[in-house]
């Protein structure tokens, strides 16, 4: 496959990713700077990683606790920065632990520098936690 070539592009590429369960290939996405920032994370999540190996430790155990199938209803919107967009989207799935269903919605934006993710801010909907096996960042809940 050839390098994606646009914001979106790159951005359909990681969900692919996400979708085979590549995790190391999804963090070489990102730029060695990159910052993941999660403003609604409730008490005891990460609100802020800084840099690709920051971000690489809390993907890591992803795909162990969610079993992701599909993203629908994927809405991908240009801004005034060409190298900025904003994502709508759902990711559906499943739980590992329990097998109970999994559907969060998302709002996400992401700015893209030389290539790579640069700056990515996750308005994840913080409610889906309640479900037991979710936690597959460390929490301290």
């Amino acid at each position: 496959m050839s390098a994606p070539t646009s914001p979106a592009d790159l951005y359909r590429h990681s969900l692919r990713l996400l979708l085979d369960k590549d995790i190391p290939a999804w963090v070489a996405l990102w730029g060695e700077d990159g910052l993941m920032e999660f403003p609604f994370a409730p008490e005891g999540w990460p609100r802020r990683l800084e840099g690709r190996e920051a971000i690489a430790a809390y993907m890591r155990h992803y795909p162990d606790h969610i079993d992701l199938h599909d993203f629908p209803d994927l809405l991908i919107h240009e801004t005034a920065d060409p190298q900025t967009i904003v994502v709508e989207m759902r990711g559906v799935g499943r739980l590992v632990e329990t097998g109970a269903p999994f559907d969060m919605t998302y709002i996400a934006v992401v700015t893209v520098r030389d290539g790579r993710f640069a700056s990515y801010r996750d308005y994840w909907n913080p409610l889906v936690l309640r479900e037991d096996g979710a936690d597959f960042a460390g929490s301290s809940r």
